[in-house]
C-alpha cells in the first residue's frame, strides 16, 4: 500500500463515525430478522433502500433476491465487493436483547427456527458501511465500486444463481473481487492468506440395498445395516491411508439411517457424508475411494442392487490470487498494524469464488475476528478455545458488535482503496 493510498484511506475513514450511527441499528434489526436461503426478501429490500440513500445505482432481483449497488466515479478500476445475506435453520441461544425469534418454512415444508448463526448479518452491514463511505468521499478515489449482496450462500448455489441470471451484464468488466467473513478470532483482527484458503466441499448421499427379513430370521436377509456399518468403518481409512500425510482433507460421515423397528431388518440403508479438500486431485482421489469401497462392500455382502451415489451441496475451492492477496495484505498492514496477520488454512467452505471465476477476475477472501478478546484470551490460556469460544453455525455464535463492525467496514474499504485510491491521483 503506497503512502498516497494510505492517506486516501485515512481520509475516507473519517466518515466512519457518521456511518456507525445507523450501522449498529441496521445490524441489530438484521440480526433479529434473519431469513433462510432464497427467502431474503426483507433483507434485500432494506439493503436496496440503504444503497439508494448512499447514491448508488441499484439492481434488485438478481438471481432471485440478490442486490447489486454500483457507485461510479469516473475512469479507473472496477472493484467488486461481496457479502452474503442468508441465515441458518438454528434456534438462537445467545441471550442477546436483539436475538432472533423468527421462524420460516424450510425446503421440506416444515417450520424451522432461523438465526444469523454464521455472521452474514455482519457481512451485509459492513459492506453497506464501506459503500456508504466510498460514495460519500468521491473526491478521494476514482473508478467504480460494485457491491454485490448475494443470497443462498449456505446452500452453495446463490453465487451461481446470480451468475446465471446475468450478473456479468449488471456489473460489466471487473478488475478484482473481494470478500470477507467474520470468524471465531479476537475482534479487532484481520487476517489474509494467499493460495488455497477455504476448502472445496462435497456432500454425498449413498443408498445401499439389502433384503429385508424378520429380526429373528437373519439368515433370510441381506442386512443393509451391517453393510452400512462396514462401509462407515472402511471409510475411516481413506484419509489416513490413501491421502499423502500433510495434505489437508476431511471425510465425515454425518448420517446413517436404516430401519424403523428393532426386530425388522430393512431393505436399505442411507449414508450421508461430507468431504473437504484443497486440491482437485485430492478431491478426485477421495471420491473415487468412496465409490470403490462402497461398491466392494456391497459385492461382499451380496447386495441385490448396486449402490446409488448422489452428490449435493457442492462448494468450490476458495484459492486466493497471490498478487491480489499481497496487495490487500500490504494495505491491511499499513492501516491496521499489528492487528493484521496471516489467516490459518480454513476447513469451512464458501461459494463466493463462483462469482470471480465466472467473471474471469482475480480475487481474495479474508477473515475478521468477532469474539470478545478477553473471552478468547481466557479460553486460550486455559487451552479451551474450541470448547469455550462459540464458532460459526453454533446457536451461541454472536460476534461482538464493536469493534467487529468498525473493523469489517474498514477492512472492506481499505481493500477496495488499494485499487480505487491509487487511481485517484491524490
Amino acid at each position: 500500500m503506497t503512502s498516497s493510498t494510505a492517506s486516501v484511506a485515512k481520509q475516507v475513514m473519517q466518515g466512519l463515525g457518521e456511518v456507525r450511527g445507523w450501522q449498529e441499528d441496521f445490524y441489530r434489526d438484521l440480526h433479529a430478522h434473519p431469513e433462510l436461503s432464497h427467502q431474503e426478501t426483507r433483507t434485500a429490500g432494506n439493503v436496496g433502500d440503504r444503497l439508494r440513500e448512499a447514491g448508488c445505482d441499484v439492481h434488485t432481483n438478481v438471481g432471485g433476491t440478490g442486490v447489486v449497488g454500483i457507485a461510479g466515479n469516473g475512469d479507473g478500476p472496477v472493484v467488486l465487493m461481496r457479502a452474503d445475506m442468508d441465515a441458518l435453520p438454528v434456534r438462537e441461544a445467545t441471550g442477546l436483547p436483539y436475538a432472533s425469534k423468527e421462524s420460516a418454512t424450510g425446503p421440506d415444508g416444515t417450520e424451522e427456527p432461523v438465526m444469523h448463526a454464521c455472521g452474514h448479518d455482519a457481512h451485509v452491514t459492513c459492506l453497506l458501511g464501506a459503500v456508504s463511505l466510498l460514495a460519500g468521499s468521491r473526491d478521494q478515489w476514482r473508478g467504480t465500486a460494485v457491491a454485490v449482496f448475494q443470497p443462498a450462500e449456505e446452500v452453495g448455489d446463490g453465487a451461481r444463481t446470480m451468475v446465471d441470471d446475468g450478473l456479468a451484464d449488471v456489473v460489466g468488466t471487473v478488475d478484482v473481487a473481494l470478500s470477507q467473513h467474520v470468524l471465531p478470532l479476537p475482534s479487532g483482527q484481520v487476517a489474509t492468506r494467499s493460495g488455497p484458503t477455504l476448502s472445496a466441499a462435497d456432500s454425498m448421499k449413498i443408498t445401499v440395498h439389502g433384503r429385508g427379513a424378520h429380526g429373528s430370521m437373519p439368515q433370510a436377509s441381506i442386512d443393509p445395516v451391517v453393510l452400512a456399518a462396514m462401509i462407515v468403518v472402511r471409510l475411516q481409512t481413506v484419509i489416513s491411508r490413501e491421502i499423502q500425510p500433510g495434505e489437508p482433507a476431511v471425510l465425515t460421515v454425518g448420517s446413517l439411517q436404516a430401519g424403523t423397528k428393532s426386530n425388522v431388518i430393512p431393505d436399505q440403508a442411507v449414508i450421508q457424508l461430507n468431504i473437504r479438500s484443497y486440491h482437485e486431485d485430492t478431491r478426485t482421489a477421495i471420491l473415487d475411494a468412496i465409490k470403490r469401497i462402497v461398491t466392494a462392500e456391497c459385492e461382499a455382502s451380496r447386495s441385490p442392487s448396486p449402490p446409488e451415489f448422489e452428490l449435493f451441496d457442492q462448494f468450490p475451492l476458495t484459492e486466493n490470487d497471490p498478487g491480489v492477496t499481497e496487495r490487500v495484505a500490504g494495505a491491511f498492514a499499513s492501516y491496521f498494524g499489528d492487528d493484521a496477520s496471516e489467516l490459518p488454512l480454513q476447513t469451512a467452505s464458501e461459494d463466493f469464488s463462483d462469482i470471480p471465476q465466472a467473471l474471469g477476475v482475480p480475487y481474495t477472501y479474508w477473515g475478521i475476528g468477532g469474539i470478545d478478546p478477553a473471552l478468547y484470551e481466557k479460553a486460550k490460556a486455559a487451552g479451551r478455545v474450541s470448547q469455550d469460544v462459540p464458532v460459526n453455525h453454533s446457536a451461541k455464535f454472536a460476534p461482538q458488535l464493536q469493534p467487529t463492525l468498525d473493523i469489517g467496514t474498514a477492512a472492506m474499504t481499505v481493500a477496495a482503496l488499494a485499487w480505487l485510491g491509487q487511481a485517484s491521483g491524490t
